[in-house]
């Protein structure tokens, strides 16, 4: 049987590089791919998967808030590749769980493991509960040279804690952190001035 994979990150990780490269492998050796994302992510074009390196290619296809379709398109190919994982559904995940075991076709997503209050989105909790292989595609912090583990999320270049936890963005409003500057970044948002 086909296996569910997760490959996590923080921002900035590379993940959808590592997806983008992952396609290219399969289809320079002749093999299809499905790309897939969800339609909540449309912050460099509602069709496109782009990584911040500048790649992007047309996602095959475009899964609504909730919903899955396509099985008929993933029993035609060869690896399913899915960008934005954290943002799928519970009922996503587990409807891309039983692809792997209905259509015998490996299913890759990527994704973040929390949001920027350290809580975890309910696509990435759904795959670290099903998926056979979990992999961590790591970073450094951007303040020094440990591992990213933490999401620091800012407005108005100040490090906060508020807002919504789906919403969109890059460099501008996310950085990867290490757990000692996720801390120290919260801790002068508070501080008295």
């Amino acid at each position: 049987m086909a296996k569910l994979y997760f490959r996590y990150g923080t921002v900035g990780s590379a993940k959808t590089l590592n997806l983008l490269a992952v396609a290219h492998n399969y289809e320079s050796q002749g093999k299809r791919v499905l790309v897939l994302k969800p339609a909540f992510d449309d912050r460099f074009g509602a069709e496109d998967v782009v990584s911040r390196a500048g790649l992007r290619r047309a996602a095959d296809l475009i899964l609504p808030e909730g919903e899955i379709a396509g099985s008929d398109r993933a029993s035609e190919v060869d690896c399913v590749l899915v960008d934005e994982a954290q943002f799928l559904s519970a009922v996503q995940v587990e409807s891309l769980r039983e692809w792997t075991r209905a259509l015998d076709v490996p299913v890759i997503c990527y994704g973040l493991r929390t949001d920027f209050r350290m809580d975890l989105f309910a696509g990435s909790q759904r795959l670290f509960e099903l998926a056979d292989s979990i992999e961590e595609i790591k970073t450094t912090c951007a303040y020094c040279n440990r591992k990213a583990t933490q999401n620091l999320k800012f407005v108005d270049g100040v490090a906060t804690l508020d807002g919504p936890s789906k919403q969109l963005g890059a460099e501008e409003r996310y950085q990867a952190a290490c757990y000692r500057h996720y801390q120290e970044h919260l801790a002068m948002a508070v501080a008295p001035t």
